[in-house]
């Protein structure tokens, strides 16, 4: 995310919500706060208040008896009317710095904590990537939300793994996302994913933006090995710009540009034991879109906006034609401190403007 990108923000302050009463002093005590979403999934916030002030008409801590914050208590920051964050606290940490005031943060986590904090050893048998979100969502009493495809296992191993990491690494297996919406568990293809859409111009919602295209990620092709036991043949699947195509929207591929500058660059998956054509084909083409996807990768400041969010799909204008185009935000971070709010956002694009 963007470290040295400054600019003009607003002054807005957000509201906060604690056990859902605002609570206007918290608000009014809030030196800096931080939003963090990512595609992977795990939204969290850290916010940090004020902790010295007058209690029952003498100076002391405000918020070390706990009815005001506390751990598992719901957290939640607004804009206007609109919700930046909701979760549980987790975590109270107290800073006492020499000649300051002294700081009480703020750490809470989504409804994904809950599948963070449960490490389970287990097999599933003959299921899809599908049935296991939805039996991951049941055991932890989320409603789920699953629009993926893709083969069906004859076993599926969670070995020592939180619940979080095995639908990390499922999802990932079949270009999935996964993300949280108060207790509904959702798992989605990135074109099944609908996480909006906005248009944005510099000068305008978007204050300032650095990007790079760079070939360093690129392959024109992945294959991936592997061998059928039921019929006793060897397995292969390549992967190449046909998998990206239908996301370029007129653009002109990394892929593209790779073989016509520098050559063919090919790359073998030998890390996956793929047991059936589906299952080859699932993981060649994963990895293909998951690095062509990066030729393009911009960090941005915008005005804080509640769409702008993970899985969204952001319009940038008067970039230039090369960089003007359609980007698809993998992370966000909204932050608030002495410079105002303002948004940091990372987004990446799997092909340039034809200039």
């Amino acid at each position: 995310m963007p470290e040295n990108l400054t600019t003009e923000l607003s002054p807005a302050r957000p509201a906060i919500l604690v056990g859902g009463q605002e609570k206007p002093e918290l608000a009014g005590g809030m030196s800096s706060l931080l939003i963090v979403e990512h595609v992977s999934g795990l939204y969290r916030c850290e916010a940090k208040f004020s902790n010295w002030g007058t209690v029952n008409n003498k100076i002391d801590f405000l918020y070390f008896d706990r009815r005001t914050l506390d751990f598992g208590k719901n957290f939640q920051i607004k804009l206007a009317e609109n919700t930046l964050f909701n979760g549980k606290i987790m975590g109270l940490e107290a800073n006492y710095p020499d000649g300051e005031t002294p700081e009480i943060s703020v750490l809470a986590e989504d409804r994904f904590q809950d599948l963070r904090m449960t490490r389970r050893t287990r097999t599933f048998d003959d299921a899809t990537d599908s049935q296991v979100f939805n039996q991951i969502a049941n055991d932890h009493g989320l409603t789920p939300s699953v629009n993926v495809t893709g083969p069906s296992y004859k076993v599926l191993a969670q070995v020592n793994q939180s619940d979080l990491a095995f639908m990390r690494e499922r999802a990932r297996a079949i270009d999935a996302e996964v993300w949280m919406d108060g207790s509904t568990l959702h798992a989605a293809s990135r074109a099944n994913r609908n996480g909006g859409n906005l248009r944005m111009a510099r000068g305008d919602q978007l204050r300032e933006f650095r990007v790079l295209a760079d070939l360093a990620l690129q392959r024109s092709s992945v294959s991936v090995n592997g061998w059928d036991v039921s019929s006793k043949s060897r397995l292969q699947h390549e992967a190449s710009e046909s998998a990206i195509s239908s996301e370029l929207n007129g653009d002109t591929s990394g892929v593209s540009i790779l073989k016509s500058a520098l050559g063919g660059r090919k790359e073998a998956l030998v890390h996956t034991v793929p047991l059936n054509s589906q299952e080859a084909q699932y993981e060649a083409e994963a990895f293909f879109k998951m690095s062509a996807r990066r030729f393009l990768v911009g960090c941005g400041v915008a005005k804080t906006n509640t769409k702008l969010r993970a899985g969204a799909t952001i319009d940038l204008q008067n970039l230039g034609p090369l960089f003007s185009g359609k980007y698809y935000v993998a992370e966000v971070r909204h932050r608030f401190d002495r410079k105002g709010l303002r948004t940091e956002f990372r987004a990446e694009r799997p092909g340039i403007g034809r200039g």
